[in-house]
């Protein structure tokens, strides 16, 4: 196999009519999926709404043009939002763009090493705990909103303890008609996939809960009283790069690029297995890095596979990449055209949607199979790397998790020859 060989150029050669109808339609379908996803993604990480957008604009185009899987939907994805919000919070959005790009060219250089195959080394038990403890990490995060609290000027909750230290110190200001429209929200999010699943429910939860706020006029916040929405084009800007901040960033773009190999790569073997192909992990990561190099040039955030979404896809009839293509287009168009009306939407209706984005990432019940069912030692590892993911940060929690996994199997085979 070929260390680069996108994808597309293999379907484009077998390529028909019917074929491309149902790319089409998978793909305007993603990008109905996409949109409230994005926009809320894009809040949860600390930057503007419109980031969100651009980033599932330009990355979804750029991996699916050179992606190596057929079906992966590429975008900004709840796993980052933590990190990209500490990055944000430290460095600034400039900060993040450099980080970002540094990424790219680090995921470009795994996959000309053809070191698309060392996923297979990382444990289940770290990718399900630190997948888990984002999990709770955003979950935590989207309190605040969920309950219409203010916090007071000058607080810094970044992480997780941080912003539950925030929470109770500000909780005079809770807003029950924030709860209320928030538990709306989470109630058309839960009810409605049960009525229809081709719609997602993320959009007439948003849809339904703005016009009910603005024709009631209750006192919650949208977004724009807290963001000014920018309906432009993804502007190009190559950010500032200069030694200090290169090397201050090396730690932020590492966990950047791993965490969208480790994610990227698991989302096409969950494909694969939906549409019996075999995607070339090398491309994907070069593919991956050129696509978060060009998501920073053009004001997005760090992109990576979507599980969620190119499960979508697959479902709805997206073969080959020209449905992630499309993906890319139709948010193009949506961002021109109706980004203004985003500014309606009620902010506990954003916390709603990542509550549920939390939720069905949160892998709760393969966290439990596995405390139950596994040797106690890696049930320790399991049980370390989420906690160390939601007290301290990802790289803490990898690094510590892989350390005394390896640490342990290291032991066991010293005791196994010594016996």
């Amino acid at each position: 196999m070929k260390t680069f060989q996108p994808k597309l150029v293999d379907t484009l050669q077998h390529y028909s009519k019917k074929q491309f109808v149902s790319d089409v339609t998978a793909g305007i379908i993603v990008a109905i999926i996409a949109l409230p996803l994005s926009i809320a993604l894009a809040i949860a990480s600390g930057v503007s709404p419109e980031k969100g957008l651009y980033t599932a604009i330009v990355a979804g185009f750029v991996i699916a043009l050179l992606g190596g899987s057929r079906v992966n939907i590429s975008g900004p994805t709840a796993a980052f939002a933590t990190i990209v919000a500490g990055i944000v919070a430290q460095y600034g959005v400039d900060g993040l763009a450099v980080a970002t790009v540094m990424a790219g060219a680090i995921l470009i250089l795994l996959g000309l090493l053809r070191l698309g195959s060392l996923i297979k080394y990382i444990p289940e038990t770290i990718t399900v705990g630190f997948t888990s403890g984002i999990a709770v990490t955003i979950a935590i995060g989207q309190i605040k909103d969920f309950l219409g609290i203010t916090f007071a000027p000058g607080t810094n909750a970044i992480e997780a303890p941080e912003k539950i230290a925030a929470i109770v110190e500000s909780i005079s200001t809770f807003n029950p008609l924030a709860l209320v429209t928030g538990l709306a929200a989470l109630a058309i999010l839960i009810v409605w996939p049960k009525i229809n699943k081709k719609i997602p429910g993320s959009l007439i939860a948003v849809l339904v809960i703005t016009v009910a706020v603005a024709v009631t006029g209750l006192p919650v916040n949208t977004i724009g009283d807290l963001y000014t929405i920018n309906a432009s084009l993804p502007p190009f800007a190559i950010p500032e790069f200069d030694m200090a901040a290169i090397v201050s960033l090396i730690p932020s773009a590492f966990t950047i690029a791993i965490l969208a190999a480790i994610e990227s790569l698991l989302s096409c073997v969950v494909s694969d297995k939906m549409i019996s192909d075999t995607h070339n992990s090398n491309t994907e990561l070069i593919a991956q890095g050129a696509g978060n190099i060009c998501s920073a040039l053009f004001g997005g955030i760090p992109a990576t596979g979507a599980i969620a979404r190119t499960a979508a896809n697959v479902k709805n009839g997206g073969r080959s990449p020209v449905s992630g293509i499309v993906h890319a287009v139709v948010l193009l168009l949506v961002l021109v055209v109706f980004m203004p009306y985003a500014a309606f939407i009620p902010m506990p209706v954003i916390a709603a949607v990542l509550f549920m984005v939390a939720y069905n990432m949160s892998e709760w019940r393969h966290f439990v199979a596995i405390c139950k069912n596994a040797p106690v030692y890696e049930t320790l590892v399991l049980v370390l790397t989420f906690a160390l993911t939601v007290i301290f940060d990802l790289v803490v929690a990898i690094a510590v998790g892989l350390s005394v996994h390896y640490a342990i199997v290291l032991l066991k085979k010293f005791v196994k020859l010594k016996a």
